[in-house]
C-alpha cells in the first residue's frame, strides 16, 4: 500500500500542474492533511465517547482515506476538456498500478461525490452514500474546510482571475452565494468546530470590504 500511495502522489503532483494555483498540488497537499487531521480527531472522539448498547461506532479505512484525499481533484469536471470522460479516471488509474476493484471503486466514489455540486444537486444521495463510505464524509470536510478561512479567500479570487471572467466583486459575492454556507454542510464534528473558526475570518473579510469599498 505504501508504494501505491506513493506512486499517486507523484502523479497527483504532476497532473495538478496544468491547473490555476486555485487548485494545485498545495491543495491537494492542504486536503490530505486536513483530512488526516479530521480523521484522527474523529477516531479519538469515538474511543473516548461512551456509545449507548445500540450505537454503532463508525469506522474508517485510513488508506481509503489517503488516497481519496489525493486523488479527489483527479477529473474535476470544472477543468475537463470539450468531450472528456473523466468519470472513471482515479479508479482506472489505481487499478493500473495494482488496487483491487474494491478499494478503486471505494475511491472513485468518494472522489465523484466530494463536490459541493454533488450534494446540491442531490443531498440525498451523499447521504446515503456516507452511511456506505463514512470516509467520504472526511475528505469532503477537509477538501470544504480549504475553501474557506483565509486560504479559501485567497482560493476564490484566485480561480476568478484564472477564469478571467470573474471580477472581485463578483467573487466577494461568491463567498454570501457558497462559502458561508459550508459551515453547515460539515458532516463530521471536527469539521463542524475547524469550520466555524474559518467562517468567522470570511465574514470579517465580508466587512472591511463593504467598509473600503462604500
Amino acid at each position: 500500500m505504501d508504494k501505491l500511495i506513493e506512486v499517486t502522489r507523484a502523479y497527483v503532483a504532476e497532473y495538478m500542474q496544468q491547473f490555476d494555483a486555485s487548485h494545485d498540488f498545495h491543495h491537494i497537499e492542504r486536503v490530505f492533511k486536513l483530512s488526516k487531521q479530521i480523521e484522527e480527531s474523529e477516531r479519538q472522539d469515538s474511543s473516548s465517547s461512551s456509545l449507548s448498547p445500540e450505537a454503532v461506532a463508525i469506522t474508517y479505512d485510513s488508506d481509503v482515506i489517503t488516497l481519496a484525499a489525493l486523488l479527489h481533484d483527479i477529473g474535476d469536471h470544472k477543468y475537463a476538456k470539450e468531450g472528456e470522460d473523466v468519470s472513471k479516471k482515479a479508479k482506472l488509474f489505481l487499478l493500473e498500478h495494482g488496487a483491487d476493484e474494491a478499494l478503486a471503486d471505494r475511491v472513485q466514489v468518494i472522489a465523484t461525490n466530494v463536490s459541493y455540486s454533488s450534494e446540491v444537486k442531490n443531498p440525498e444521495n451523499v447521504r446515503n452514500l456516507i452511511l456506505e463510505y463514512p470516509e467520504l464524509a472526511i475528505v469532503q470536510d477537509a477538501d470544504r474546510l480549504d475553501a474557506i478561512g483565509a486560504v479559501g479567500i485567497g482560493r476564490c479570487f484566485t480561480f476568478g482571475g484564472a477564469k478571467k471572467a470573474r471580477s472581485m466583486d463578483v467573487s466577494v459575492e461568491h463567498f454570501e452565494d457558497k462559502l458561508v454556507k459550508l459551515e453547515k454542510m460539515m458532516k463530521t464534528e471536527t469539521g463542524r468546530k475547524l469550520a466555524a473558526v474559518r467562517t468567522l475570518r470570511i465574514k470579517e473579510f465580508q466587512s472591511w470590504w463593504a467598509e473600503e469599498t462604500a
